[in-house]
């Protein structure tokens, strides 16, 4: 699979499973022996067991999410993405970037995450998650 289709695959599939808090469609796309970093001093995560994902939608409620165009070179993409939920009873907006690296299948072999979070349930701004354009 081009990683231009695995990516546009991805980006699908977390957006629409995020929204409904699909554990198992979002555990498909990642290879069993994948590594998944949600944060930069954490221990990743490896594996297909979804473990954190399902911890973090047990913890969200109406998520609302949207997910940029992804940015492809080689094997690798980055893709923004951007999430209004409730977490814990506390309206927050997530706004982030994975980075990733597709096996020759389509599957993610590595993920790597960097995020932020603001009070409130905020939209992403116009033009968010669209290529530059170059003059």
């Amino acid at each position: 699979m081009e990683t231009s289709e695995a990516a546009a695959r991805w980006a699908r599939i977390w957006q629409d499973a995020w929204q409904a808090r699909d554990t198992d469609a979002i555990v498909m796309l990642y290879a069993p022996s994948a590594r998944f970093s949600t944060q930069a001093f954490r221990e990743p995560h490896h594996g297909q067991d979804g473990q954190d994902v399902e911890q973090a939608f047990s913890e969200e409620r109406d998520p609302r999410v949207w997910v940029g165009e992804p940015i492809v070179t080689g094997h690798r993409a980055a893709i923004e993405w951007w999430a209004a939920v409730v977490e814990n009873g506390v309206e927050i907006t997530l706004a982030g970037v994975s980075v990733l690296r597709f096996d020759t299948v389509g599957l993610v072999l590595e993920q790597w995450d960097s995020w932020n979070q603001g009070e409130g349930l905020r939209e992403p701004p116009a033009g968010w998650g669209q290529p530059a354009h170059r003059a």
